[in-house]
C-alpha cells in the first residue's frame, strides 16, 4: 500500500477491505458507505441540498459547477478544528448541510 493511501471502500453492505483491516495494512484515512465506521460516504449527505438549492436558486441542470459547488461547500463544512482521519466529512444526517449546499448554489445561478 502507498504511503498515506486512503480507501473509499464504498460497497454495501460489505465494504471492499473493513476500515481495521486497512488501517492494519497502513491505510491513512479510509471512508465506507455504512454508518458504523467513521467517513460515512453517502448520497443521502447530498440529495437534500441538491435538490433544495435547484428549487430555490432556479437553476434547471445539475451541472458540472453546481457538483463542484456542492463537493466544496460539504468539504469546507468540516473545520479545521473537526478534521481529522476519523473525521473527513460531516455526518451524513448533519442538518446544516442542505442549507449549506442551498447557499452556494444560489450564489453560481
Amino acid at each position: 500500500m502507498a504511503p498515506k493511501a486512503i480507501i473509499f471502500a464504498l460497497a454495501n453492505p460489505v465494504p471492499e477491505i473493513l476500515p481495521p483491516e486497512a488501517e492494519k495494512e497502513g491505510a491513512f484515512i479510509v471512508a465506507t458507505g455504512r454508518s458504523d465506521f467513521h467517513n460515512q460516504i453517502n448520497n443521502s449527505l447530498v440529495f437534500p441540498g441538491i435538490f433544495k438549492g435547484l428549487l430555490k436558486s432556479g437553476l434547471q441542470e445539475v451541472t458540472l459547477k453546481a457538483k463542484q459547488a456542492t463537493s466544496i461547500a460539504i468539504a469546507n463544512s468540516v473545520s479545521e478544528k473537526e478534521l481529522s482521519v476519523k473525521n473527513i466529512i460531516p455526518e451524513s444526517l448533519n442538518p446544516d448541510i442542505p442549507f449549506i449546499i442551498t447557499r452556494e448554489l444560489m450564489k453560481i445561478a
